[in-house]
């Protein structure tokens, strides 16, 4: 049942809202002393408060502060019998919900009430609808109900149960990791075993053992026979993230293990036949690399017989309320905390901003706060610190006819503020490699020194 906490040093005004409301669907608690009444809220986290304006030692203003600070999700009603209108406008700039004259009008303060219980199991029903659509829009781990991800969940579906090798392209934190799991899930693979590589962090010398293993004694440092891991994926499904960063070499041997379905050892001059479905994955452009002479025009269409594109975060928009609700589901089971959800401020603030770190970034986000909120209901404060300065303000200002260039220059500096100048976390959300950034950069150090010289 819903708790009411009534907070007021006089004992019978509290018997006549105890009174008044007893027929009501809530459980009335109530405290003649400020102190006792604000450690009742900390210990039972009543959802209404009606809190006396003048008391002694602690006044309602300064108790009403604390309560708002602990928990902005609590409506709290101010009670008083000196009425002003600067005193109403300061309480509920403050965080009041409403603010009542004594004596107490028995059928307005009911009317009050009542809204409020409503109000509540409107919420709560909200709450189930949201946890409902979460269970009936959630596919292997990914949530989305945006007609893309649709798109995506059914071309997933269909391609499982037949795909070899299968391309998922993407900017940085789409979630192809996830796709590429859904793919093993509904393959035929399933019950064997899942191995991801991230390629971009294979050492140059290494790629070769690493993917295919070694044989004692095939370089220095090689003591054992070690297997590759293809071989761990050996009935099941390897997932080669950002293949984009493979050398051509590693490329070359690849597209072989691909066309032989064996890998060779290296030492080695007997090969192995393996069975393994690959999921390969990237943020980068293959097509423009294949004609930069930068990715084996072989390899890139033995890769992509089937190519799956999963959308920005900007550009399935829709999703995003669902996905917030199931990641704060998820941190605050996590976290053993009982998070609500978010106020409509923060809402707005998360709806508004560009998500160039995409699923992965929300997950951040939500999970930080999750972890700094102090009541039950996530608001800006809890949100970091780029979210209470807009990046826009001063970013993209009024103009309404860019230069490709000039967009390309501000997003740059958008991104790198928003991650505190870390160049290579910047690179990583941009999808572009580490050298470009650094050409960007340096193109536009030498603009700025060139206008101001001018």
């Amino acid at each position: 049942m819903l708790k009411l906490l009534a907070i007021d040093d006089n004992r019978e005004n509290l018997g006549l809202i105890t009174a008044t409301l007893e027929d009501q669907s809530v459980e009335i608690l109530t405290a003649s002393d400020a102190e006792v009444g604000f450690e009742m809220f900390l210990q039972f986290r009543p959802r209404i408060i009606l809190l006396d304006l003048v008391m002694p030692k602690v006044s309602g203003m300064e108790l009403l502060e604390r309560i708002v600070a602990v928990d902005q999700g609590v409506d709290v009603i101010l009670m008083t019998a000196h009425y002003s209108t600067d005193s109403a406008v300061e309480a509920i700039q403050k965080g009041a919900s409403d603010y009542l004259t004594k004596p107490i009008e028995v059928e307005k303060l009911r009317s009050r009430i009542a809204k409020l219980i409503l109000e509540a199991q409107r919420r709560e029903m909200t709450l189930r609808l949201d946890q409902e659509l979460i269970d009936a829009y959630q596919f292997e781990g990914m949530v989305g109900r945006s007609p893309l991800m649709m798109e995506v969940f059914a071309r997933i579906r269909r391609v499982a149960p037949h795909f070899r090798t299968v391309l998922v392209t993407g900017a940085t934190g789409t979630g192809k990791e996830l796709a590429a799991l859904a793919l093993h899930r509904l393959s035929p693979a399933a019950r064997g075993p899942f191995v991801v590589c991230n390629c971009s962090t294979l050492v140059e010398s290494l790629v070769e053992s690493e993917l295919f293993g070694h044989v004692r004694g095939a370089f220095t440092g090689a003591i054992q026979d070690k297997p590759g891991l293809f071989e761990h994926a050996d009935g099941g499904t390897i997932f080669l993230d950002e293949i984009g960063e493979l050398s051509q070499a590693a490329q070359a041997k690849l597209l072989r293990v691909l066309q032989d379905h064996q890998v060779q050892r290296v030492g080695s001059v007997v090969p192995r036949n393996i069975d393994v479905r690959v999921v390969a994955a990237t943020h980068r452009n293959l097509k423009t690399m294949v004609r930069d002479g930068q990715f084996r025009e072989d390899l890139y269409y033995r890769l992509a017989v089937v190519e799956i594109a999963l959308p920005t975060l900007a550009n399935r928009r829709e999703d995003l309320p669902l996905l917030e609700r199931y990641f704060i589901e998820k941190f605050a089971e996590e976290y053993k905390r009982p998070i609500a959800g978010l106020v409509r401020r923060a809402q707005t603030c998360l709806a508004t901003y560009p998500w160039p770190g995409n699923i992965r970034e929300l997950e951040n986000v939500i999970g930080g706060a999750c972890m700094m909120v102090e009541g039950n209901l996530i608001d800006i404060g809890d949100l970091p610190e780029r979210f209470r300065v807009p990046l826009t303000a001063d970013v993209f200002m009024d103009d309404k006819f860019l230069s490709l260039e000039e967009v390309q220059r501000r997003h740059v500096i958008n991104v790198l503020e928003g991650v505190g100048g870390n160049k290579m976390r910047a690179a990583e959300i941009l999808g572009i490699g580490r050298a470009t950034i650094y050409q960007l950069l340096s193109k536009m150090k030498l603009e700025e020194r060139t206008d101001e010289s001018a």
